[in-house]
């Protein structure tokens, strides 16, 4: 799916956000800051992935979980469609994510083994 106007007008203050979470990561906790924010990134990613179809792994979620799979299954071959491509762009942007997580586990984790503990 190709980048809209409004993509690029956002991208700017996107990377603004991303660079000012970086920087004060850095600046509060040092390379280890870089490395936990990584963490938190990928698991809130991880957890966006796994409920991306309902409510799960809970106790009190298990009348939810039976009323949106009857609804799953009431749904017109469009709205099953239409389903299909949420879920398929919201892979794309998740997996994303993911990708930007490692590179910041990797580079917070690891320069701070090679600089504080080298």
């Amino acid at each position: 799916m190709p980048m809209t106007r409004i993509d690029w007008i956002l991208l700017p203050i996107l990377l603004a956000v991303l660079g000012g979470a970086v920087l004060g990561a850095y600046l509060i906790a040092g390379f280890l800051g870089l490395g936990v924010l990584g963490l938190v990134i990928g698991v809130m990613a991880r957890r966006i992935e796994l409920e991306k179809d309902g409510a799960t792994s809970n106790v009190m979620t298990t009348s939810l979980y039976a009323q949106q799979i009857e609804a799953q299954e009431t749904m017109t071959r469009a709205e099953r469609a239409e389903r299909r491509e949420e879920t398929r762009v919201l892979l794309k942007i998740l997996s994303m994510a993911k990708i930007v997580s490692a590179g910041f586990v990797i580079l917070g984790f690891g320069l701070f083994f090679l600089f504080q503990l080298g």
